[in-house]
């Protein structure tokens, strides 16, 4: 992780964990054996469609779901680590590898949910081609979402990368950049409020639809499904991916109901990856 990306996230961690400690009761916390379970989520798409499990199936499946927000990356995985959430669901499989290999936790996926499929946006460009020379194109400061991003103007030939860099790219990696284009890392949550002073930004899923974009109307290039490693997972800690509570509600993000649910409020901007 970038050092911006925790001093972003450090004022997050004390709210985000002091709203779980008072929305919490005995029966929450990591391993607990009550049927309450305290799930992290971004709010834009994982909140909304954990609300919507909470609504509608929760109570029928036997399942007390409390649902605490995120507006960070790395706050989410430091409270499941710590044990204020019994799980979560906003980040890729890639990420989660990444950030316990660099903060030494030991989180697992339970489940893939949906693909967030990630996308460029402009204000004045219709087409990535359309870029002008010297553009400013930002893309996101942490490890994994920065080499996605540089993966999908690379796809378009924007730039050039050095061969088998894979996920792991970084602006270092460029070998190719015919128009001049300035690369600039920001913080993830910042993109969308950014765009007005930049030519182009790549944007995760969630802070785009966040910020009133429709990645399958407003971007100007848009992540394909096929073959896409970044499919966003529920996440435990290791040794409770088997909890009965983390089970169950596996078994309702991959439901028939669910899937309905993604594909009529987010209409090709958020895709199910599979049903129950």
């Amino acid at each position: 992780m970038r050092t911006s990306v925790m001093g972003a996230a450090a004022g997050t961690l004390a709210l985000a964990l002091a709203l779980t400690a008072c929305g919490a009761d005995s029966d929450g916390g990591s391993g607990g054996s009550g049927d309450k379970l305290v799930v992290g989520a971004t709010p834009t798409p994982a909140g909304e469609v954990l609300a919507y499990i909470q609504k509608n199936l929760a109570k029928k499946a036997g399942l007390d779901l409390q649902i605490t927000e995120f507006t960070d990356y790395v706050t989410p995985n430091t409270a499941l680590q710590e044990g204020s959430l019994d799980a979560n669901l906003y980040q890729h499989t890639p990420y989660l590898t990444d950030f316990n290999k660099s903060k030494k936790t030991d989180l697992v996926p339970v489940t893939e949910v949906y693909l967030p499929p990630m996308g460029v946006y402009a204000k004045k460009a219709k087409d990535v081609a359309d870029l002008s020379e010297g553009a400013t194109v930002a893309v996101p400061n942490d490890t994994t979402n920065e080499g996605r991003a540089l993966q999908l103007l690379a796809s378009k030939g924007v730039i050039g990368l050095k061969k088998g860099v894979g996920g792991t790219a970084t602006p270092e990696d460029i070998t190719s950049n015919p128009k001049k284009l300035t690369i600039k890392p920001l913080e993830p949550a910042q993109l969308p409020r950014s765009l007005d002073d930049l030519d182009a930004a790549v944007i995760n899923n969630n802070y785009a639809l966040d910020a009133g974009l429709s990645p399958k109307k407003d971007a100007i290039l848009l992540e394909s499904a096929k073959g896409n490693p970044y499919n966003n997972v529920l996440a435990a800690k290791k040794g409770d991916e088997d909890d009965p509570r983390i089970k169950k509600l596996a078994k309702l993000l991959t439901s028939p109901e669910v899937k309905k649910f993604i594909e009529d409020k987010y209409k090709g901007s958020v895709l199910p990856v599979a049903t129950g």
